[in-house]
């Protein structure tokens, strides 16, 4: 690892993330043993397949349900993500509005919004201690031009039915005494996120679901999915509905390749910051986001650390997935960078961990809901970054069409969104490497003092359909 990054002592690169090393990595539970029926059988048991598995037995006890996962239940993006249970939606209300309408947008806003509460209530209820802290989201602008697109994006949000309550602009006594980010020229803050420990919460589920009477098989890779059967190297599941979810592992099955992108985030935390924390503020342990185009996400630990992440090597050819975690040095290093420059108090700091994980990014980049009631195939997914709180309203969405019962979720405007897949390859590796480079050109340009959005982030957008 790059000498240019102070590392503990302890310094672990990949092993899954930071949030199981806390916990311990569990150990896989064992495999399906041969075909079996069930009524309901899910692939994938992170956090889409287990809120549904849960929001299905609590509906209907009876109901047999099966969760199939290829590693360890939660061993995806719901055990590696940044620990933002927020409120904004996975796609733009616009592209959810052309197709139902603009009140059905608001509507799934305000559900999205409710959704933070629903997941914290029901860790409550069912005794899942998730380090949960509701202390919203502060956005900052660090230079002319990202401060132009905060106050469009504060206006767009007021367009799309924000009011004052949900977002609003900070003074500069209230930024200060809030965070301080070292060349924050304005931030605004909402009340709709909370954070999380990311393992304790998926963790904690899969406890719950079993409990309930779901059984999770673990190491046991799909192979196929057809209609009424999840198929595997070890028996096949039949069950009235085949639910996929697999989120950024998607690819990996084969009939759905091109469905989604899976697109690779990166971390790193910090050590404890005992005193440092005097420099910084961040008492309300709100999460932190920026108006950069290569974005970044942070935030403050239960155990007093900075949890800090981005993109690194976005895509690998093919829509391979590197599901180890290892994270590449010039990720480190470009990350180690954007937190220091952000909190320069930190060079006094190490970084203690490193790792990866992947999300899945539709061709529009909106989230989508569908059960087929004649082949009895269905999925959720394609959160784009934003799947702590939409897998929950995914998995109650899921419930309702899966015992088909007539409700509002069930009619929200992600459910049945018809999306072509991505191009063929070498297209979708360019298409991606190149949206990238744009962005870190535009926020460089940006930085650098032009006062207007750089127009290759512009490009950028056209190119992948942002």
């Amino acid at each position: 690892m790059s000498t240019r990054v102070p590392l503990a002592g302890d310094f672990v690169n990949g092993d899954v993330s930071f949030w199981y090393r806390s916990l311990g990595i569990p150990t896989a539970g064992e495999p399906l043993a041969g075909d079996r029926d069930a009524d309901v059988v899910i692939v994938g048991a992170g956090y889409t397949g287990l809120w549904t598995a849960y929001y299905l037995k609590k509906a209907s006890p009876s109901l047999r349900v099966v969760v199939l996962e290829k590693e360890f239940a939660g061993y995806g993006a719901s055990g590696r993500n940044g620990g933002w249970l927020v409120g904004e939606l996975a796609g733009t209300p616009e592209r959810y509005a052309r197709t139902h309408g603009v009140d059905a947008a608001k509507r799934l806003q305000r559900i999205m919004f409710d959704t933070i509460d629903e997941v914290i209530a029901v860790a409550e209820d069912e005794g899942i201690d998730a380090d949960i802290v509701k202390g919203g989201v502060t956005t900052v602008a660090t230079n002319a031009a990202q401060d132009r697109r905060l106050h469009q994006l504060l206006a767009h949000e007021r367009h799309w039915g924000w009011t004052e309550d949900d977002v609003r602009l900070l003074d500069a006594a209230e930024r200060e005494s809030r965070l301080r980010v070292d060349g924050a020229v304005n931030a605004i803050w909402s009340p709709h996120c909370a954070r999380i420990q990311p393992a304790k919460l998926v963790r904690g589920l899969a406890r719950t679901v079993r409990d309930l009477g779901v059984e999770i098989f673990e190491r046991t890779p799909v192979t196929e999915i057809v209609p009424r059967e999840a198929r595997t190297p070890y028996g096949t599941v039949r069950a009235d509905y085949v639910i996929r979810a697999t989120e950024g592992f998607t690819s990996e099955l084969k009939q759905y390749h091109r469905a989604w992108l899976p697109m690779n985030s990166s971390m790193i935390v910090t050590e404890p910051l005992g005193d440092l924390w005097d420099a910084i503020g961040w008492e309300s342990c709100e999460l932190l986001g920026d108006m950069a185009h290569y974005y970044m996400y942070a935030q403050r630990t239960a155990d007093g650390r900075i949890a800090f992440g981005g993109r690194g090597k976005p895509y690998l050819y093919g829509s391979r997935v590197d599901d180890r975690g290892h994270t590449h040095e010039w990720t480190v290093e470009a990350l180690w960078e954007l937190l220091t420059g952000m909190f320069p108090a930190l060079r006094a700091s190490r970084v203690a961990h490193a790792w990866s994980g992947v999300l899945g990014v539709p061709r529009d980049w909106c989230a989508t809901v569908h059960v087929d009631p004649v082949t009895g195939v269905g999925w959720a997914g394609g959160y784009t970054g934003h799947g702590v709180t939409t897998a929950n309203l995914a998995g109650r969405t899921l419930r309702d069409l899966i015992l088909r019962e007539d409700t509002e979720l069930a009619t929200l405007p992600w459910v049945d969104r018809k999306v072509r897949g991505w191009e063929v390859e070498p297209l979708r590796w360019i298409g991606v490497h190149t949206m990238y480079d744009l962005y870190r050109r535009a926020d460089a340009r940006e930085k650098a003092g032009l006062g207007r959005t750089s127009v290759l982030a512009r490009v950028a957008d056209t190119i992948t359909g942002r």
